[in-house]
């Protein structure tokens, strides 16, 4: 079998694999996991409203039968800079024994490829302030750090 990943849409027998990356990270250790059906139930319904969603895209990355990769993709229509649409990558990880492969590089530049397909003119990305790996790591893409982020929790 091929060690090579193969980016594909997630389905909901990934949500599992999902939730394992998310809270495998390590702002994500404090607020994600599921250790049984109940608790993933949460999980499903959000997969099943980004999966009905066109405007949406849950992708992973698989080698070998195995999740080691994912991300969410967004389209966001908007009136700003002449009615530009956007595309907002969200959650991006790369399971530990992966990172440093170059995994990571691959799912970002398939997300800005279907957003250039998709007519985007600009990709956008928030990265918790704590993460400053991943602040390197998107710099060496090209992204800019160019807005403050705020957010309210509800």
């Amino acid at each position: 079998m091929s060690d090579t990943p193969t980016l594909r849409r997630a389905t909901v027998d990934d949500v599992r694999a999902i939730v394992e990356l998310l809270a495998a990270d390590q702002l994500g250790a404090t607020r994600d996991g599921a250790d049984d059906d109940e608790q993933l139930e949460p999980y499903r319904r959000a997969f099943e409203a980004i999966d009905a969603d066109p405007a949406h895209l849950l992708v992973v990355a698989e080698s070998n039968g195995e999740v080691v990769g994912t991300l969410q993709l967004s389209f966001l229509p908007g009136l700003a800079r002449r009615g530009a649409l956007r595309a907002q990558i969200e959650a991006v990880r790369v399971r530990s024994d992966r990172r440093s492969s170059g995994l990571g590089g691959e799912l970002m530049t398939w997300a800005i490829d279907e957003a250039r397909r998709r007519g985007c003119a600009l990709v956008q990305l928030t990265s918790d302030k704590r993460r400053t790996d991943a602040h390197r790591f998107y710099t060496r893409l090209g992204f800019v750090p160019s807005h403050e982020g705020f957010k309210l929790a509800l």
